[in-house]
């Protein structure tokens, strides 16, 4: 909708996008090197992404205001809806992103970090560091270094890099840890994942993670994640008019009366009690 505006850097181009996307318009990323992409509206309602090529369906997810894409890692898109769009693009290269990050987290926990996607939706002081780079990329008034600082910010602000002194020394996961399961949980339509995934997804190893994970939370990962099923049986029976054996297919469960067995367990009573109870609330 407008001319692309940019400014290279210090090892990295910062790009300023003001766009329209078509309904049903796809898109297809790689790059050897990491990117970070920074909506400055909420597109998560019109745009879906996935790292998973094939069956798209399967492995979408909302495209959220901030994203960091690490080196290697493909990316499809797909738009539900014409809309506009503008957005802060800033590609950096590895080597350089490597030399800012290791004097002060070290090289090991540098190349971890780049290796770990971040998505996030809120993004607070991220987007108004984002408006300063545009600022700076569509009217260069300062010395570089003014920029690449602005970046680095951004980069720090972003990228999943442990407090020092706080990489599960005490037992316990960060609350950034945390955050990234309770997302990567929100976003599977039947909330489940294995131990190994939600290993995965914070950057331990299986049998220290279930370590940690019950230290942090007092339940084992399954526990944990049967919670968040019955918190989300609880919103379906709240804003929809699913039948309980419908939910209970949804998420997993073998049954209804497997669902029930659980929901009665959790919740204290059945689902359908506990849907006519809310609703004569």
């Amino acid at each position: 909708m407008a001319p692309v505006k940019w400014r290279q850097f210090d090892g990295l181009v910062s790009v300023f996008w003001e766009a329209e996307s078509q309904s049903g318009a796809k898109g297809y990323y790689l790059s050897d090197d990491p990117r970070i992409m920074i909506f400055f509206s909420d597109v998560s309602s019109q745009i879906r992404m996935s790292n998973r090529n094939g069956d798209f369906l399967q492995y979408y997810r909302p495209l959220t205001r901030a994203i960091y894409v690490p080196p290697g890692m493909p990316m499809w898109t797909t738009s539900s809806a014409t809309h506009r769009f503008s957005h802060l693009n800033v590609h950096m290269h590895k080597d350089r992103l490597l030399k800012y990050l290791s004097p002060s987290i070290g090289t090991s926990a540098a190349m971890t970090a780049l290796r770990r996607p971040v998505e996030v939706q809120d993004t607070l002081a991220i987007e108004t560091l984002a408006r300063l780079v545009v600022d700076e990329v569509s009217k260069p008034s300062k010395h570089p270094l003014y920029g690449e600082n602005l970046v680095g910010s951004i980069v720090t602000g972003l990228l999943d890099i442990p407090q020092k002194g706080h990489e599960q020394t005490n037992g316990r996961l960060t609350q950034a840890q945390m955050n990234k399961l309770i997302a990567r949980l929100d976003r599977l339509t039947d909330c489940r994942l294995t131990v190994a995934e939600m290993a995965e997804t914070v950057g331990l190893s299986e049998s220290w993670f279930s370590n940690v994970f019950k230290q942090t939370t007092g339940k084992t990962p399954l526990q944990w994640q049967l919670g968040k099923r019955i918190d989300h049986a609880k919103t379906l029976l709240l804003e929809s008019h699913l039948a309980v054996a419908d939910i209970a297919a949804q998420l997993g469960f073998s049954d209804q009366a497997h669902l029930t067995k659980v929901f009665r367990q959790i919740a204290g009573s059945t689902p359908a009690a506990w849907r006519r109870m809310q609703r004569s609330c």
